[in-house]
């Protein structure tokens, strides 16, 4: 795949060197693209990545990853042209953001809401950096859930999901992304509140039947 990847932090730059090293061709979009981080980031990625503006990773990208703070998501995406495209969303909102209504939306809720003829979907915000960049344990891989109304969306992030190296389930409509936050938050707190560090994951067990 060609994936735009917007934010070269420590989940960017954990999802895009996984993601090189399975054979997909990734473009940073980072406000500067000559930081040492990102060179590192970039020669981490055995020449199948690059890095540019927000712009030019959209247009490079059929598949945009968006690993932004959250403050960020809107300034970014605002003026972008993502119609058509698969847009997967690892944000963590800070505070629960409100719908018609006063219904709570998930920060990709909001993101299809605003970009309506986007192919939204929810994937890799539900664990650290850390665990992105290996997501392999003594019992196994860790657990990633994806989200997603849209079929394409949902194929592509199962198959990214995997590719970084995860034990992968769908977790329902975009609507259920909002327990995925949720989930977020929980492991945030477990890892700095809760006394249990950032090296442990999520996974999930199941008897019997197949996933």
């Amino acid at each position: 795949m060609k994936i735009a990847l917007l934010g070269g932090g420590h989940v960017g730059a954990a999802l895009g060197t996984a993601w090189t090293r399975s054979g997909h061709e990734v473009f940073f979009g980072v406000r500067d693209p000559a930081a040492d981080g990102m060179t590192e980031t970039l020669g981490a990625c055995a020449g199948r990545a690059r890095a540019g503006t927000p712009a030019q990773a959209i247009a490079f990208g059929g598949v945009v990853v968006v690993a932004l703070p959250w403050p960020a998501v809107d300034q970014v995406l605002g003026s972008a042209d993502i119609a058509e495209k698969i847009v997967i969303d690892c944000t963590n909102p800070p505070a629960a953001l409100n719908g018609a209504g006063g219904r709570p939306l998930s920060g990709a809720e909001l993101i299809a809401k605003k970009c309506p003829q986007a192919k939204v979907a929810k994937c890799f915000n539900i664990t650290g950096a850390n665990n992105m960049a290996n997501p392999v344990y003594a019992e196994g891989p860790a657990t990633m859930f994806v989200c997603a109304d849209d079929e394409e969306a949902k194929a592509a992030s199962m198959k990214l999901s995997s590719d970084a190296g995860f034990d992968t389930y769908y977790a329902g409509p975009l609507g259920n992304a909002r327990l995925m936050e949720s989930l977020a938050q929980l492991w945030i707190w477990l890892a700095y509140r809760g006394g249990l560090g950032r090296e442990f994951a999520f996974r999930l067990v199941q008897r019997g039947a197949a996933k």
